[in-house]
């Protein structure tokens, strides 16, 4: 379990302090699926890279586990991240490096051994279906399969969260339910908690069974995500599914 309690980050800047978030509580429960949307600047990508430390909250808790991560450091802070997979909106591959080789970086820096690699690397390549690309670099690849690579690095030391930053934005409508279905599939075998910040509503309406909507900085309205969608109560929750309503209605 994943609690978020009172947590703020506070930057210093030449024109006074900007608070990226504020007071933010969320409880994120194992094997969620739970989605955190908001408009660009609304500070979601802020409160994604707190959770895994890349971003130091100014203050408030996140427990994972029942543990206080936020005064991590050294071993414990190394040991944290490599339970935390990310999945990044620009895939962040290395480019000089093979599929196989991508999905394995994690674990060489791990120092696990290369037997045991290249099995895990063959495991995790079969769970995206990318078996045929293992020795492809990212630039033969499409935007859809180079995402697809991306979380199998995620998974690549077993991590039971994996942070997902706008995942989609960059892929057509095809390839973003392929990836979704993906995310699901591992979700429902492997029971990994994922957690997903998107600007867009219908990605939440697809993959999401909880969401929260930041707003401001703030989180203004959380639940699962049916009783969000059937019943929004803020304006802002309103504006995004009106959005989505309307972007559906232009796909007919």
């Amino acid at each position: 379990m994943i609690e978020i309690k009172n947590l703020s980050k506070i930057y210093n800047t030449d024109h006074g302090e900007f608070k990226a978030i504020e007071n933010i509580n969320i409880t994120i429960n194992d094997g969620d699926i739970f989605g955190i949307i908001g408009m660009s600047g609304a500070g979601k990508s802020t409160l994604l890279r707190c959770i895994n430390l890349l971003e130091r909250p100014t203050s408030g808790q996140i427990l994972i586990d029942g543990k206080d991560i936020t005064s991590f450091s050294g071993k414990q802070l190394l040991e944290l991240r490599k339970n935390i997979g990310m999945v990044f909106q620009k895939f962040n591959l290395l480019m000089q490096r093979t599929v196989s080789d991508n999905v394995a970086y994690p674990l060489e820096i791990c120092g696990v051994p290369k037997a045991e690699r290249e099995k895990r690397v063959k495991e995790l390549l079969e769970l995206v279906d990318l078996s045929s690309k293992a020795n492809n670099y990212p630039v033969q690849l499409s935007g859809g399969q180079q995402q697809r690579v991306s979380i199998a690095r995620a998974l690549a030391n077993n991590s039971p969260i994996i942070l997902c930053d706008e995942p989609t934005s960059a892929l057509d409508s095809l390839t973003t339910n392929s990836l979704l279905q993906l995310l699901k599939d591992i979700n429902s075998k492997l029971g990994v908690t994922i957690i997903i910040i998107t600007h867009e509503m219908s990605v939440v309406n697809k993959i999401c069974n909880r969401v929260a909507v930041i707003d401001d900085s703030h989180i203004i309205e959380q639940g699962d995500t049916k009783d969000v969608f059937e019943n929004p109560k803020e304006e802002m929750t309103k504006l995004l599914l009106t959005d989505m309503l309307g972007m559906e209605r232009g796909a007919e």
